[in-house]
Formats: structure tokens, sequence, C-alpha cells
């Protein structure tokens, strides 16, 4: 077969290149074959990425078994529980965009045939996704897997537990030395955290749509099931090679319907909003939130799994995992889109059954009627937020109350911690956006607090920055437009009245329009807070979160 990867190496004036090469250790015979690059985010400090290295032997194995030449790169692969609360995590969401370029930059200037990819964690899957439309050349996702539950005196805990654990010590629930063994017994080894976050609605969704091969998205990393998946990985990818099966073939409208189908069932991080809006625009499909929201109406959240639900990862992965799911949602999906088995979405189904109805429960008795997300609008958000509603009391869905306005995360989270955020009011974090932040940091410690402090079912949370996939509580994200570009978040004072709706879909702010203009003409945008690097790049550059924060 005619090969990309001949451009390296064929003819008298490849001999350079060709010299290059066999210093790898390359035979003439290996000329002969595809050269298939193997995109690797291990790190040593990330713990969904830290076991990367063992899978990417097994996937290579699988290429020189089927008849390729495998070659290893690598890209960065950040943690953003470990970025979590301090500076670090304004870097979180601009990565996402850096390693998709630098996987495009990878692939491309090494003429590879194919790709495989293996990645974990919350921004590095969706980069993937990104590189993959964006090079269109065939490829197939490994996705890293979950951590296994921490066990704390029997019950099963997912990292949340500590942040939140926080303030159930200040407020004498737990003692001191509580506190210390919840730490140390919650991640117990490799993986992504154990629960519904970013990192495992994305891997479920590379799944779901068509990028991985069926078992790959709850397979667990300690698991020999995952070093099985990854070998047959890269067989796989020379048989999809040789039938010219590109992503452009997988990923249609309909796969990324079927994506946001799959995440309201699950109760899927809010962050899947910007990261398949992200992937539409590399693929050119017009995908708006309306169609999240739309969807998420006829959509059942059907998923026990923490932090929505009881269960942590391991229970779904129990359940029959995500095939389990879809199986449950077929009248929902279209079954006929292409996948890199080489066969319908339909197809892979056949025989699937659901081995726990209390993990996965039926369309007839769902733990919500509609999905796990929600797409607000209204005076305080005209271009949009988003809500992981499937976390909400039923208590606070309809909420009123007073603005708390901080200008920045860990104001708030003094505030709640040191009592003096009270029941009844709505905090307002702003200046976190894309721009504002920059980078569009998480609030996660805000909302594990509120959560600690007892607030969750009488604090709301407004921000135009956004959460993490754990986040649990009435939190409102992704506010367009946002503070820096002078959004109504931007002119909200202490006092005034906030109303949520989240079963009619509305965030306003109770402000006469006069007095607003009047707040208007007295604000000027502050300047960035970062005036050098990527991130000054990055808030210059970035769209907006309805966008999917895409680089414009």
């Amino acid at each position: 077969m005619e090969k990309r990867s001949d451009i390296l190496h064929r003819g008298d004036a490849r001999a350079a290149n060709r010299a290059l090469l066999r210093s790898l250790g390359l035979t003439e015979q290996d000329f002969q074959k595809p050269f298939i690059g193997i995109v690797n985010t291990w790190s040593e400090i990330n713990p969904g990425h830290v076991h990367l290295r063992t899978l990417a032997e097994a996937a290579k194995a699988g290429v020189r078994m089927a008849g390729g030449v495998p070659f290893e790169v690598n890209t960065i692969g950040l943690c953003d529980g470990i970025a979590q609360g301090h500076p670090g995590m304004r870097r979180i969401l601009p990565s996402r965009n850096l390693i998709a370029d630098s996987m495009e930059l990878a692939v491309d200037a090494n003429q590879f045939d194919a790709v495989i990819v293996l990645a974990s964690c919350d921004k590095i899957v969706p980069a993937s996704w990104m590189a993959i439309a964006r090079l269109d050349v065939p490829a197939i996702m490994i996705t890293g897997g979950p951590m296994m539950p921490g066990r704390f005196r029997g019950e099963q805990l997912v990292l949340p537990a500590a942040r939140e654990a926080q303030g159930r010590m200040i407020r004498g629930e737990i003692a001191p030395e509580d506190f210390q063994e919840i730490e140390e017994c919650l991640c117990p080894g490799p993986g992504s955290c154990s629960m519904m976050g970013t990192a495992n609605s994305t891997s479920c969704l590379t799944e779901v749509m068509g990028l991985s091969l069926p078992g790959c998205g709850t397979s667990h990393a300690v698991d020999a099931k995952k070093l099985r998946i990854a070998r047959d990985s890269g067989e796989q990818i020379l048989r999809i090679w040789k039938e010219g099966l590109k992503p452009s073939k997988i990923l249609t409208l309909s796969a990324l319907k079927n994506a946001i189908t799959a995440s309201m069932a699950f109760g899927g991080s809010t962050n899947i909003v910007l990261h398949l809006l992200a992937l539409a625009n590399e693929l050119g499909i017009p995908l708006s939130l309306e169609t999240f929201d739309e969807i998420s109406r006829q959509t059942p959240f059907i998923c026990s799994i923490k932090p929505s639900g009881k269960f942590p990862m391991l229970g779904l992965e129990d359940a029959g995992g995500v095939p389990a799911v879809l199986n449950e949602l077929r009248d929902l999906l279209d079954l006929q889109v292409l996948t890199v088995t080489g066969k319908t979405l339909g197809e892979n189904l056949t025989g699937v059954r659901n081995r726990n109805p209390e993990v996965i429960l039926s369309r007839q008795k769902p733990l919500r009627k509609e999905g796990g997300i929600a797409i607000l609008r209204g005076s305080l958000a005209p271009g949009g937020a988003v809500v992981k509603q499937s976390g909400v009391s039923e208590k606070i869905m309809v909420h009123t109350g007073p603005a708390r306005v901080f200008e920045t995360e860990v104001s708030a989270r003094e505030a709640v911690f040191g009592n003096r955020v009270k029941p009844g009011e709505v905090i307002v974090i702003r200046y976190e956006g894309p721009k504002g932040g920059p980078g569009m940091p998480e609030m996660l410690s805000v909302t594990a607090a509120l959560v600690g402090m007892g607030l969750a079912e009488s604090v709301s949370l407004v921000t135009d920055g956004r959460f993490s996939g754990s986040t649990r509580g009435p939190c409102i994200g992704h506010v367009v437009p946002e503070a820096q570009d002078g959004g109504p978040i931007a002119l909200v004072r202490d006092g005034d009245p906030i109303a949520i709706d989240i079963p009619h879909r509305r965030l306003d702010l109770l402000v006469s329009q006069e007095e607003l203009e009047r707040r208007r003409k007295s604000w000027t945008p502050p300047s960035l807070k970062v005036n050098r690097g990527y991130l000054k790049t990055f808030a210059e550059r970035v769209s907006s979160a309805d966008k999917g924060c895409i680089s414009i």
C-alpha cells in the first residue's frame, strides 16, 4: 500500500533521512511497513498518567504483531487535582489547546501513517480528540482508566472527600486524625480520579464516539484488562489503516450527539460542554449550547456514580461499563455511526447487558427525568451558563438570594471556611473566566468548602470560571459574557437579588436596566492579570466559553 510515511525515506534524495532512521535500529524491511505514532502523555507527577508507559509498551507490541513499526513520542499531561487551589490551575485549560497543537506538530512532522494516543486526564483526553480531528489520519485512543476507589473504614471514597473533610473537621464532625486518615487512603494507586469527574467523563465519551475499543472507558488502570485493550488497539490500528478508516468517518454530528446523550445519562462533568464545542470546531460541525439543553431535556440521568450518585467508577465497570449504559439508551442514539472496531455502534452493543440495575438504572425509573447538565440563560448570563443539575439538591433547584461578590476564588473560600457566608446567599466569583482568570480556573475548593460546611442546600454559587467534574451542589459556571468582557456579572454588587430557576433554565440579576446602565458607565475593564508567556497569548486569543475556549 502507498504510505504517508514514504515521503520520509523513499528515493535517493532521502538517503540522509534513511540514515537517521537506521540510527534508531530500523532495518530495510522496516521501510516497507507503516510507521505508527504512539503519542504518549506519560508523566511522573500525574497519577492518571504515571502508568501510561506500560500501556504504551503493550500497544507497541500489538503494532509489531500486526506488521507495523511503532514510534513513541511524548507531550505534556497536567493533573487538575495537583493544580487545584493555586496559580497552577490557571494553566490547566490553556494546556488543552497547547497539547492539541503539540500532537499535531509531532504527527505531521514525522508523517506517521496512523496514531495511537494514550491519555487519561481532564484536558488531555479532549486535547487528543481535537488533534485527532485536525490530523485526520487513522487513530485509536487508549484511555488510561480510573483509579481504584479509596477505602475509609469500609466506606468507598473518592477524591472530593478530602476537600469536604476539611469543612467537616472545622465544624467538629470529624477529628484531625480522621482527616489525616481520609487523606492517606483516598488515592490507592495509578489512574484517573475514581468518580465521574472530567477525566472519566471524557474517557467514557471517547468510547461512545467510537475512538477507543469497547470496554476501554471504564476498565481500571490496575486491571490487566487495560493491558489487553492496549495490545488489541495496537493490532487494530493496522487494520483501520489498511481500510482507510479515518476520524472524519467516525466523528460525525451524530457521534457528537451520541456523546452528549451519554454524558447526560452518566451525570458527566460540565467541562464536556467546553470540550465537545472545541471538538466540533475542529470538525467544522455547527454545535451550540442549545443542542446540549435539548438533549438533556429528553435524556434521563440513570448512572448512580459519584459525585452525583452512590458508587465509584468501579461500580460502573462491574455493571457493564459504557456499553451497558448505551444499551439502555438505544432509541436515543444513532446506532449506525462507525467506530474504530470497523463496526457500527449498534453492532458493538450486540449481547450487552446491564449487570447491576442499582448502578445503571432503567429509563423507566431514572435518578432524574432530565440529563445531568442544564444550560441557563437570563439577564445575568445572556450568552449562557452551565450547571450540573444532577448534583443539585431538589431543595435548591429554585433559589433567590442576595449576592455575595468575590473577585477571586481564594477570598470566597476563606469566607466560607470563616463562617462569613450565610444560608440563602448567592456567592458570585468573577474575573475568573477564560480571559479574566486568565485560563478559566476551576472553583472546586469553594464548592467543596460549601459541602463540607453544610451549605450545599442553602447557598448557590455563580461564576464566569468553571468547575471540576467532581463538583456537586448548586454551582453555576461558564457565565457568558465573562466579567473581563463587561458581562452583567461585572456589574453585580453585594446584596443584589439573584434568581436561579434551573427547571425553567433561568439565571437573572434582579436589578433594573437603568441601574445597570449607571453602573456600566463607571466600569472599566481591568488590565489582564498576566502580561507575559503562554497565559498572555491564551488570554489575548481565547474565545468565550460558549464557543469552547478555543484559540481564535
